[in-house]
C-alpha cells in the first residue's frame, strides 16, 4: 500500500514501554515517522530507530513549544501528531488514509478513548475527548497553557471530524497517575503565574469540589464504576495542588 505524503511526529521522554506500540500503529500510513526526544535515559531513541523512525534530540521546551518544534521539522505539510502513549486503531488508520485522498478541511479531530489501569473509560468527561491531531501545518499552530496543549487552526477555518478512536494508554497504575498530577500541577501553576492569574483560599477550596462534581455527576463518572470515582477524586486533587502551588508562587515560596 502506498505511503501518504504525511509526517507522523511524536515527542518523547522515557517512553520505552510505549514507543513501539505507537509506531507500529502507523506503519505503512505516512512517508515519515519523526520522533523528537528530550533526553530519554531508558533507550527510547534506540527503540524508535529500531521501529523505523527518524530521531531528533531537542531539550524539552514545554509541551506546546516541543510540539511546534517537532511540527516544524516534519518533511511534509500534512502532519499527524501523536503522543507516545497513543496508538491508532486500524479503522482510524484507514479513515485517515481515505480522508487525505481529498481533504476538505485543513485539520481533523478524532475521538480519544483512554485506558486507565486496564479499564476503557467512556464517561467522566474523558470520552470522546476529541483531539485535533491531523492537520496541514501551514494553517495552524500548537497553543494552549502548558501542560495542556491543543492545535488551533487559523481563524475562520473549521476542522473536520474523524469517527474512529485514537487509543490512549494513559496510566498503568495509580502511582503513575499521582506522579503525573504532581508534575503537571507544578507546570500548570507556573503557566498561570506567568499569565498573571491569582489564586485564593476560595479557589483552592471550591474549584476542586466543582471539578469532582463535573467529572463524577455531570459527566456520569459513576457509570465508570470504581474507576470513575478514582478519576474524579484525582481530578479534584490535581486542581487543588495547582491552585495551592499558584498561591505559593505568589507568596514567593517553593512549589
Amino acid at each position: 500500500m502506498e505511503h501518504l505524503p504525511l509526517s507522523i511526529v511524536i515527542i518523547t521522554f522515557n517512553e520505552a514501554g510505549n514507543i513501539h506500540r505507537c509506531i507500529d500503529s502507523v506503519r505503512g500510513l505516512g512517508s515519515e515517522v519523526l520522533v523528537v526526544d528530550s533526553g530519554s535515559t531508558d533507550g527510547t531513541p534506540a527503540l524508535a530507530q529500531e521501529a523505523g523512525a527518524t530521531v531528533l534530540n531537542q531539550p524539552f521546551l514545554g509541551y506546546i513549544e516541543q510540539k511546534n518544534f517537532a511540527t516544524s521539522k516534519a518533511k511534509f505539510d500534512w502532519v499527524l501528531s501523536l503522543d507516545a502513549d497513543e496508538a491508532l486503531t486500524p479503522e482510524l488508520s484507514f479513515e485517515i488514509r481515505e480522508t487525505l485522498k481529498n481533504p476538505l478541511c485543513k485539520g481533523y479531530s478524532m475521538p480519544r478513548l483512554t485506558n486507565y489501569c486496564g479499564h476503557w473509560v467512556r464517561h467522566s468527561g474523558w470520552y470522546p475527548d476529541r483531539k485535533l491531531r491531523l492537520y496541514d501545518r501551514r494553517h495552524g499552530t500548537w497553543t494552549g497553557i502548558n501542560p495542556h496543549d491543543r492545535y488551533d487552526l487559523e481563524p475562520g477555518l473549521k476542522s473536520g471530524l474523524l469517527q474512529h478512536n485514537l487509543l490512549h494508554y494513559s496510566y498503568n497504575s495509580l502511582s503513575d497517575h499521582l506522579r503525573q498530577i504532581d508534575r503537571f500541577s507544578a507546570i500548570g501553576a507556573k503557566a498561570l503565574y506567568d499569565k498573571g492569574v491569582r489564586s485564593s483560599i476560595f479557589k483552592i477550596l471550591i474549584k476542586p469540589i466543582a471539578r469532582f462534581l463535573r467529572a463524577y455527576v455531570v459527566h456520569s463518572g459513576y457509570r465508570d464504576g470504581w474507576t470513575g470515582l478514582v478519576i474524579a477524586a484525582n481530578s479534584a486533587h490535581a486542581v487543588f495542588l495547582k491552585y495551592l502551588r499558584l498561591l505559593y508562587l505568589h507568596k514567593g515560596k517553593t512549589i
